[in-house]
């Protein structure tokens, strides 16, 4: 097991996070406020844009292959070197889900 140091950017918070555990579960256990909700690598509330350094994620379904160089899922990511990331960022497929309504994503107003 190798331990990794996690920074986020911008916050002043660092942690440390075993190749074993997600940085989500070291989050919480440390008491950061770390957005998440599916908890499955889905809904991409937990992303965060990686500045520098890499994880392991082979779980991370809701982001595409490019995605997946750039932003972290905390809720599936493992470091695999010290981290840098940004949890303001968001990756562009979290707005590439149409809303709810017609299919091409309006809305329609009650007349």
């Amino acid at each position: 097991m190798t331990e990794y140091t996690v920074e986020f950017v911008g916050t002043g918070e660092e942690i440390t996070v075993a190749d074993t555990d997600t940085i989500l579960s070291r989050c919480l256990e440390e008491g950061i406020a770390q957005e998440y909700s599916c908890r499955v690598g889905m809904c991409l509330a937990c992303s965060a844009r990686i500045v520098e350094g890499e994880v392991t994620q082979p779980a991370a379904r809701g982001l595409t292959d490019e995605e997946r160089e750039e932003y972290a899922l905390t809720c599936m990511a493992r470091p695999a070197s010290d981290l840098k990331l940004d949890r303001g960022e968001y990756p562009p497929s979290i707005e590439a889900e149409p809303a709810v309504g017609d299919a091409d994503g309006s809305v329609a107003a009650d007349d």
